[in-house]
């Protein structure tokens, strides 16, 4: 098998809140992700799934602990790792004035595609995403949905080996979910190594090679959809997910 791409390395990143006292969001958590696998994080809100995509992400510090991510230290080389990562925060915003095809156009010019070079890779986007109709409409006219595919091709538009997702069909209907899911499914195909967090568990159960369960911020489960099945005695993701939290005393 190929070697990991994404190492953590008991991450833990605490917080201070003035009525709870230390909050520990991700405690000591450990995991690895290889080339061309689909990596799914489920938790409850509050598990600490954001939490750890943005220490990935080099957007937080981890109070303990370290990530590798395409071999680079996150604390030591963290302009490597934006370099080396496409990442979708659930809450990111877009410029309203402008269209897809220039948000996608800016971004890809800020990640140093030039020329033909750029123009192909966001047409290649507009149509794996399904964005031909408002491509060249105000992102202020679009709907929830519209939006979310906009974010998606911003994320991807340098083309990076590592994508980390942070619920990518959010706001989605049926029909553009499957779209997302088909463009999710294409790039892990091509190699990529795909993080992502969701509260749907069809979408881990279809999407995910493997699937790490955590519970206030610790790890309560992590294998294939089999092993997870064989682990708690039930079917359904939803039932496993739901028997691993339950044996947490939640």
């Amino acid at each position: 098998m190929s070697e990991s791409i994404v190492r953590a390395e008991n991450i833990s990143r605490f917080f201070q809140d003035k009525k709870r006292g230390i909050v520990r969001a991700v405690d000591s958590l450990s995991f690895e992700v290889k080339p061309g696998e689909i990596f799914a994080i489920l938790g409850p809100n509050g598990a600490g799934k954001t939490t750890t995509l943005r220490v990935l992400s080099t957007i937080l510090r981890p109070t303990y602990g370290v990530a590798y991510v395409n071999g680079y230290n996150i604390l030591e080389k963290p302009d490597k790792v934006r370099q080396s990562i496409g990442y979708l925060p659930s809450e990111s915003g877009l410029y309203h004035r402008l269209t897809p095809h220039e948000v996608i156009s800016l971004f890809g010019r800020l990640s140093g595609l030039k020329g033909n070079t750029l123009k192909r890779r966001v047409d290649e986007l507009v149509e794996s995403l399904g964005m031909q109709e408002f491509a060249h409409t105000r992102i202020e006219k679009l709907s929830t949905g519209m939006k979310q595919k906009v974010k998606v091709a911003r994320t991807i538009v340098h083309d990076p080996p590592i994508l980390i997702l942070d619920e990518p069909t959010q706001g989605l209907d049926v029909p553009s979910s499957q779209i997302v899911e088909k463009f999710i499914k294409e790039e892990r195909d091509k190699g990529k190594a795909i993080i992502l967090s969701t509260h749907i568990m069809e979408e881990a159960e279809y999407l995910a090679d493997r699937i790490l369960v955590i519970h206030k911020g610790r790890k309560r489960a992590e294998g294939t959809m089999e092993e997870l099945r064989k682990m708690t005695g039930r079917t359904r993701l939803k039932e496993v997910f739901l028997q691993l939290i339950k044996e947490d005393g939640a």
